[in-house]
């Protein structure tokens, strides 16, 4: 998105919502109306609706379009961040797959040698891919 039209975007909703609060307080001013429901009343609070409605829109649309450039870079981070979690478990689990490596096909610690092996394989297959899912944003 270009600056101008974030920009534009931006001053968009601070404008609407500038306008919302000049009426509310032109509306403080005036004396209220008697209790009870009218056509009239009720016309004024769809309008009121409508209005609150497109500023809520306008600032939605402006905040967005501020954030969308932040949005990449916290991803990338939230991806390598992540591919540093899923790593730990393969740090913890290798010393062990390195100890009862001599037994994994029929020794005394086959069963032991065979689930530090897959949750250190699964875990550093999740750490790579973190890093290059990363890469490719």
């Amino acid at each position: 998105m270009k600056p101008e039209s974030i920009g534009r975007i931006l001053g968009v909703g601070v404008r609407i919502a500038g306008r919302m609060a000049s009426e509310r307080v032109a509306g403080a001013a005036n004396p209220s109306p008697p209790p009870g429901p009218t056509a009239a009343t009720a016309a004024q609070s769809r309008a009121t609706g409508k209005v609150a409605g497109q500023a809520t829109r306008g600032v939605a649309r402006g905040v967005g379009g501020f954030l969308r450039p932040f949005r990449r870079v916290g991803g990338i981070i939230w991806l390598e961040v992540m591919g540093v979690f899923f790593l730990l478990p393969v740090v913890v689990f290798a010393p062990t797959v390195w100890k009862t490596r001599m037994s994994w096909e029929h020794g005394p610690d086959h069963r032991t040698f065979v689930v530090a092996a897959a949750v250190a394989l699964v875990f550093l297959y999740l750490g790579i891919t973190s890093f290059l899912r990363a890469r490719r944003r």
